[in-house]
């Protein structure tokens, strides 16, 4: 009698423990869409931050198709790739490739003052995890018209700050050439002179996710010279 209660008790567990993985198995899948749905939108909302333009949950679609007129691919000699989509291209998975062999995506916006903004992603490495962010350039590939970064688990109060409107804002109006030479903008320690239309103030405290920020910047953008080169006016 013993016995057969213990295979019993054995069995009930079996089936508890089968369930739950079987419960478990299709609230994933049924969430599944919900979440690459919040992931799309907030990547949306992140693009239209880049050109200074709030968005919510709400209205964040519609306001994508507003202002992004068009998105498509590139390789790194400034040649489109065609069948690639620009939005779901992952900077994380590209960079593991040949640098020849990258997709680097390219998003247009039209301001309502009919002014064109170029808008590219990037991702980089933080303090603790990646970085990433995206910058909006004016229609002669130099000047920054507006830059939005983010961060998955940077420290808070230190390099987390990136990700906030006082550093984000320091981005507006700067240069990545100088004297026709590509430059990017310096993350600077310390202090960066305001007049400089090549340095930021880096961040108090964050200077290894400072630096990562500017690396991301440097080594990500360097990758659309040609294309930069091509289309400036």
């Amino acid at each position: 009698m013993k016995d057969f209660s213990n295979r019993y008790i054995f069995i009930f567990s079996v089936v508890m423990v089968v369930s739950v993985a079987i419960l478990l198995s299709l609230t994933a899948l049924l969430l599944q869409p919900r979440q690459e749905k919040n992931v799309e939108t907030e990547k949306k909302m992140n693009i239209l931050s880049s050109i200074n333009i709030t968005s919510t949950k709400v209205d964040a679609v519609a306001l994508y198709d507003r202002y992004i007129r068009e998105s498509f691919v590139i390789n790194t000699g400034g040649q489109r790739i065609q069948g690639v989509d620009a939005f779901s291209v992952s900077l994380r998975a590209e960079h593991k490739k040949p640098l020849e062999q990258q997709s680097l995506p390219v998003f247009t916006a039209v301001m309502d003052n009919g002014d064109t903004q170029h808008i590219y992603p990037l991702e980089g490495k933080g303090l603790w995890w990646p970085i990433w962010g995206y910058v909006a350039l004016r229609p002669d590939m130099s000047t920054i018209a507006g830059a939005t970064f983010d961060h998955k688990g940077e420290t808070p109060g230190l390099g987390a700050e990136i990700n906030t409107t006082p550093f984000e804002s320091q981005f507006l109006d700067k240069s990545l050439y100088e004297d026709g030479r590509f430059v990017s903008v310096a993350v600077v320690k310390g202090g960066a002179e305001k007049s400089d239309r090549h340095e930021v103030d880096g961040i108090s405290g964050g200077t290894i996710t400072s630096k990562g920020l500017e690396a991301m910047l440097r080594e990500g953008l360097v990758k659309y010279e040609k294309y930069f080169d091509d289309n400036r006016r």
